[in-house]
């Protein structure tokens, strides 16, 4: 694949990157159109407890970093879940369900479709996933409101706080013995096996209608993005976007290139060092995603995903200009800052997922070791940095080590200036 790449190792901050163009031939990805992000959203809105969610302003951390601007997306506070995913499962099995009704999505209320009517119709259905909580929350949430029964299934290693606030809504919770990626062929062994339906984020041969649907489902927060942005005259220059299986980041890197079709982004995938698929499948150079194995460990539970997914792995590869994959240190020390920022800036409650982008940005504008990344992504005085905020303290004990007790500290090297710097 004649696709120009640098790659290099930082190993003093466990860092590993790839730049290279994007594809300047790529076609721009239909399903994640503009159009189809405002008729999702016009869905969204009808949904109980819908409201935009915020989108933060750093101007301080700008400046002391030598930047223009940073905005970070805050989905902390999304329905009260703190977390995004509920975008996706509830728009997906919303699609579900109007498919076996027979009707439009445009058509019906989501205030009919929790209705008992509808439940006569349909009878019983039981949801099923797979998810390192966010998800699972999600597709319960859902399950919830509709009065279905859902099982959800997550990998070894998960916080009792995640799967409390899933069994909250109802659901039946197995936290099993695997990894994240063989939990969910497991989910899908016990679907085949029962009858049930698998909300899962991750396409299959024969399975691509529903990951899709999710994935158009997490548009509304990427719509809700550029609207504020534009209300005040701001473009960003970078987007920041932390990967699993990159439905997430796939989904509003489509949704980002259409909008700015004439001019878009640099995009810059984040993941975490263990769990670094989509670095991986950009290294192999020969177009295809590859997959990592091992246990994935990594206290970013919502990233550590080893299979790419097939549905979104094109929009990653063509249009990305940066993949990096980095240590546990780098999203813990994204937590601290955005908790604690300069004064004029606003906290953010960021999680381990969420924060890793800002921690990346800290090292970016601050480590000399990262020079060359910094300049090959042309990161500088002009540029407008946007990043998102994925979820909140969802591991409330872990968030409270972080920050409480410096769990996960930065690596002290020369010549680092302090993340608060002024």
């Amino acid at each position: 694949m004649d696709h120009p790449q640098t790659t290099a190792a930082v190993p003093d901050y466990a860092i590993r990157y790839l730049t290279r163009d994007p594809r300047p031939d790529a076609s721009l990805p239909a399903a994640f159109a503009v159009a189809v992000a405002r008729r999702v959203q016009r869905f969204h809105r009808r949904l109980p407890e819908y409201g935009p969610t915020g989108l933060v302003r750093l101007n301080r951390l700008a400046r002391a970093w030598g930047l223009a601007d940073i905005l970070v997306k805050d989905e902390s506070q999304r329905f009260g879940l703190k977390a995004f995913k509920v975008l996706g499962g509830s728009y997906a099995v919303a699609r579900l369900v109007c498919i076996k009704l027979g009707v439009a999505l445009a058509d019906i209320d989501f205030h009919e479709l929790t209705g008992e009517a509808v439940r006569r119709r349909l009878g019983r259905i039981t949801l099923t996933t797979a998810t390192d909580g966010n998800h699972g929350r999600g597709v319960a949430w859902t399950a919830q409101q509709l009065k279905q029964p859902a099982v959800i299934y997550m990998p070894k290693g998960t916080a009792r706080a995640r799967v409390e606030a899933i069994r909250a809504h109802g659901a039946a919770v197995e936290v099993t013995d695997l990894n994240y990626d063989d939990t969910v062929r497991l989910a899908w062994q016990q679907a085949q096996a029962n009858g049930w339906e698998v909300i899962q984020d991750t396409a299959r041969e024969g399975y691509t209608e529903i990951p899709r649907w999710i994935m158009q489902g997490y548009l509304t927060l990427g719509l809700e993005a550029v609207e504020q942005m534009a209300a005040t005259g701001r473009r960003p220059t970078h987007v920041l976007l932390q990967a699993g299986v990159g439905a997430f980041a796939g989904a509003l890197m489509g949704f980002l290139v259409n909008h700015y079709r004439d001019d878009p982004p640099r995009f810059i995938v984040v993941e975490p060092e263990r769990a670094a698929c989509i670095l991986a499948s950009a290294a192999a150079g020969d177009g295809h995603p590859h997959a990592v194995g091992g246990d994935l460990d990594t206290i970013m539970a919502g990233l550590a995903c080893g299979e790419p997914n097939p549905a979104t792995w094109n929009i990653l590869r063509d249009f990305a200009s940066g993949y990096v994959s980095c240590g546990d240190f780098v999203a813990a020390n994204g937590m601290r800052i955005l908790a604690h920022p300069l004064p004029g800036d606003t906290a953010v409650e960021a999680g381990e997922s969420g924060a890793v982008g800002v921690g990346l940005l800290d090292l970016l504008a601050n480590a000399p070791a990262l020079a060359n990344l910094k300049q090959a992504l042309a990161i500088g005085p002009q540029s407008t940095l946007l990043c998102f905020n994925t979820e909140g303290a969802t591991d409330p004990a872990n968030y409270r080590q972080i920050l409480w007790y410096g769990r996960y500290p930065l690596p002290p090297k020369p010549g680092v200036a302090p993340a608060h710097a002024t």
